[in-house]
């Protein structure tokens, strides 16, 4: 396929989207750190890093309104863009008005491209962070235990299967703008090839330029929907930093996307935990200081303290709700689970301390009588608990770094949190 040249020019509407470097915690913690401050402009609102991007999957956070998403500090929701393509379909956020407005969010919104779907179908590994079960020695090919294989890469891209009824789909760079534009989010990401760690140091390779073709093919098919959708807020584009956990592969990555005309990046693949720092370090170093980096999949307190410090200014992730769902929550003591028998008689709140609606209003014995009686609302409480948990630990860590007191907030926090 013969890939047309990326502009060279930036379209006008590009300048409704930006990112300003604010404190910047080598200045506090010495030149191995890369953390910043920053204040992101979308059509839609700023967004203040570092900062937690809730993830509302179908156009919603699970079990929680919008009202109450903005009532607990979230900034901005990311959405994705594989179900939203399956159901309703972008043709119906597009009639909306977009993103936001189907689902009555005011602020900033974010959508991936598909890419993870390429690698949680297509070889069934659900865990992108930590990946410390499978077997390296494996073939380039290979798929969970107990799963199909429901997605097939080649040059043009990708066909699938939908999850939902079997029928067959195909996702190419261009058709992975063009979803994401008809959603209408104010940030998108670059359609990219999301390998595994079960992957060959020769597959991650040829994987890494295909995605490098492919971030080409969608920063042209991106200024082409730009300047043909007249009257559309302006979406911003990310490029997705694949790698692996190959030193060379990731700075590579960021010296080739780096050079296009991209208006942030996405730090995305599968890496072990450990290495989460380093990597994350190692994109800094190499990515343009003035767009926003964000990375994909995290929200432990741990991971999100070594993100920050390394020079992430957003994340997302499905965790605070997804054990929400199980009983668990957040305290700065740690996690705990409210399907204890403990808590039968505990009329306290979820945290003592804590600001959120839920903690306000209701008691862990309500909530845990709630899961056990399988009432939805039970769900519904411990999700706006942990999410504002996770919004408001970020949004200390940042005062923290514009007050100077970053490395201080940090040792106590994780010290507290991890004491059990």
């Amino acid at each position: 396929m013969t890939v047309p040249a990326v502009p060279e020019h930036e379209p006008a509407r590009q300048e409704e989207f930006g990112f300003t470097v604010g404190t910047r915690l080598a200045e506090q913690e010495g030149e191995a750190f890369h953390g910043r401050t920053g204040t992101i402009r979308t059509p839609h609102g700023e967004i203040q890093t570092p900062a937690f991007i809730a993830v509302g999957t179908k156009a919603t956070v699970k079990a929680v309104l919008p009202e109450s998403m903005r009532e607990l500090g979230a900034q901005a929701l990311l959405s994705n863009a594989y179900h939203l393509y399956l159901q309703p379909g972008p043709e119906i956020l597009d009639a909306a008005g977009g993103l936001g407005k189907f689902m009555n969010w005011q602020g900033p919104t974010f959508t991936d491209s598909g890419g993870f779907q390429v690698m949680s179908l297509g070889s069934g590994f659900k865990k992108v962070i930590n990946m410390d079960v499978v077997d390296h020695s494996g073939p380039d090919d290979a798929v969970a235990p107990g799963k199909e294989r429901l997605a097939h890469v080649d040059e043009e891209g990708v066909w699938f299967k939908s999850h939902l009824n079997g029928d067959k789909h195909r996702f190419t760079p261009e058709i992975s703008m063009q979803v994401q534009h008809q959603i209408g989010a104010d940030i998108m990401f670059a359609f990219d090839e999301l390998t595994t760690l079960q992957n060959s140091r020769a597959y991650q390779e040829e994987s890494l330029e295909r995605t490098r073709r492919w971030a080409e093919r969608c920063v042209t098919e991106h200024f082409r929907l730009t300047e043909e959708r007249v009257g559309k807020p302006y979406q911003a584009l990310f490029g997705v930093i694949q790698g692996a956990h190959y030193e060379d592969l990731r700075r590579k990555a960021c010296r080739d996307l780096g050079a296009m005309n991209f208006d942030g990046f996405g730090l995305g693949g599968a890496l072990e935990k450990e290495n989460l720092g380093t990597i994350v370090g190692w994109c800094a170093e190499e990515l343009p200081e003035d767009k926003p980096r964000h990375l994909l999949g995290i929200s432990e307190p741990d991971d999100i303290f070594t993100a920050i410090e390394n020079g992430a200014d957003t994340f997302d992730c499905v965790s605070p709700t997804r054990v929400a769902r199980n009983s668990a929550f957040y305290t700065p003591d740690g996690r705990f689970n409210l399907s204890g028998r403990k808590y039968k008689a505990d009329f306290g709140p979820l945290y003592d301390g804590c600001d959120c609606y839920a903690c306000a209003n209701y008691t862990r014995a309500y909530i845990h009588h709630l899961f056990k009686a399988k009432e939805m609302v039970a769900a519904t409480l411990v999700s706006i608990h942990n999410e504002r948990f996770v919004v408001k630990l970020v949004d200390d860590a940042r005062l923290a770094m514009e007050s100077g007191d970053f490395a201080a907030y940090k040792a106590e926090t994780l010290g507290r949190y991890y004491s059990a």
